[in-house]
C-alpha cells in the first residue's frame, strides 16, 4: 500500500462530512497509544497549556522517581526512555516555549540525580546535547523570550561544563 502525502490527506480530509471525520478520528484513535494521546491533548488540554505543562511535569517526577539504579544499562535506558517521553509530550503541543519549559526540567532533574551523570561519558553527552538543544531553540524566540529563558539557561550551561 502506497501511503499518500499529506497534501493528498488534506484534500481527501476537506471533501468529507463531519461524520466521516468523526469516525475517522476515533478510527485513527484505537489503532495507536499516541495518537489517542495527540487527541487527548488537542480535545482537553490544548485551552490550558500552563497546567498541560505541570501535568507533563508531574510525570516526568514520578519517571525520575521509578528509575531503575539496579544496573548503569538499565539507569541509561530508563533516561532515555524519560527523554523520549518528555519529547513525545512537547511535539503535541507545537509551542516551542512548551518544549523549551519541558527540556529544561527534564534537564535539571537529570542533572541532579543520583549516581551523578558527570561519572558517566554517556549520560554526561546526552546531558550536553539537550542543553545545546535548548540554547538552539531559544535562539529562535523572540528577544523578550530569550531574556526570560536565559537565567535558566545559565544555571545548565554552568553546570554542564
Amino acid at each position: 500500500m502506497k501511503t499518500s502525502t499529506i497534501k493528498e490527506l488534506e484534500q481527501e480530509l476537506g471533501i468529507r462530512s463531519p461524520g466521516e471525520l468523526l469516525e475517522l478520528c476515533l478510527r485513527l484513535s484505537k489503532f495507536k497509544k499516541e495518537n489517542k494521546e495527540l487527541l487527548t491533548y488537542l480535545l482537553f488540554e490544548s485551552y490550558d497549556e500552563a497546567s498541560y505543562v505541570e501535568g507533563i511535569k508531574r510525570n516526568i517526577d514520578n519517571q525520575f522517581e521509578e528509575i531503575n539504579r539496579k544496573s548503569p544499562y538499565f539507569f541509561k535506558k530508563s533516561i532515555r526512555k524519560i527523554l523520549n517521553t518528555t519529547k513525545k509530550y512537547a511535539r503535541y503541543s507545537k509551542q516551542k516555549q512548551t518544549e523549551i519549559d519541558l527540556l529544561i526540567y527534564f534537564c535539571s532533574k537529570f542533572e541532579n540525580i543520583s549516581p551523578s551523570i558527570y561519572r558517566n561519558k554517556a549520560l554526561h553527552n546526552l546531558y550536553t546535547r539537550q542543553v545545546e538543544d535548548i540554547i538552539k531553540k531559544v535562539g529562535l524566540l523572540h528577544e523578550d523570550l530569550q531574556f526570560d529563558y536565559q537565567t535558566e539557561l545559565e544555571k545548565l550551561h554552568i553546570s554542564g561544563k
